[in-house]
């Protein structure tokens, strides 16, 4: 049977895909939570990361430890650094797929996903001068916080990658509040109190938080929806 490995950064990001497992159960490798599940005949192993590169590469060394997979789909949210990309788009980082893309031909003719470079920054990035600037020097179509690191560790133990991510943000449709407001990356979550006084403080960003919550909802459905249909074709 197919062994794939699926990585997230966190269950904000792969709520939707693991509702489409069947057989789903759960357990832990080396104090990682892992999920596992089917979809068709291909078993599917998920883990989350984290956000950021000292968590990611802890917990996927723990992760990959004597263990054997086909292939791994680093998967979740990324930020678009330029407007040809728009909210709900999915991006195939070609510089860090390793995986021949006509192995998934007739997955990949049926979705529209964009082939791009993908770049993984220490931190998250909002203003629209910043991600204009990081285009310009990186050449890169968006960032995101751990698939460098995947690579990484995918490199190391000899599995083939994939790289597909949901656009979450883009200059034009930013994050709704700052992004050390939205995520503490030292918490791994969001800080209920701190969005809660920042609110009180601008209610006019409540409607612009709400937005983003369905934003992200649709991105996750988007997805799910393409990991699905590449899982079982390939």
């Amino acid at each position: 049977m197919t062994r794939i490995a699926v990585t997230f950064a966190l269950p904000a990001e792969s709520s939707e895909f693991l509702r489409r497992l069947a057989n789903k159960s759960q357990s832990d490798r080396n104090g990682v939570r892992i999920v596992r599940g089917n979809i068709g005949d291909r078993e599917v192993e998920v883990m989350h990361t984290r956000v950021g590169e000292k968590a990611c590469r802890e917990r996927l060394r723990k992760f990959l430890e004597d263990q054997k997979f086909d292939l791994l789909i680093s998967s979740g949210f990324a930020g678009a650094l330029n407007d040809e990309l728009e909210v709900g788009d999915l991006l195939l980082a070609k510089n860090f797929s390793t995986i021949e893309l006509n192995d998934s031909r007739s997955s990949f003719s049926k979705l529209r996903i964009f082939t791009a470079d993908l770049l993984t920054l220490p931190r998250l990035i909002d203003s629209f001068d910043e991600r204009n600037r990081i285009a310009r020097t990186s050449g890169a179509a968006a960032v995101d916080m751990e698939t460098g690191f995947i690579a990484r560790g995918c490199a190391e133990h000899g599995i083939p990658l994939l790289s597909l991510r949901g656009i979450s943000d883009t200059p034009r449709e930013p994050f709704p509040v700052a992004p050390e407001i939205l995520f503490n990356l030292e918490r791994q979550r969001t800080d209920m109190a701190t969005l809660a006084t920042f609110l009180v403080a601008h209610p006019s960003r409540i409607p612009r938080l709400i937005q983003f919550s369905r934003r992200i909802a649709r991105v996750r459905k988007i997805l799910a929806n393409a990991l699905v249909e590449i899982v079982r074709d390939l």
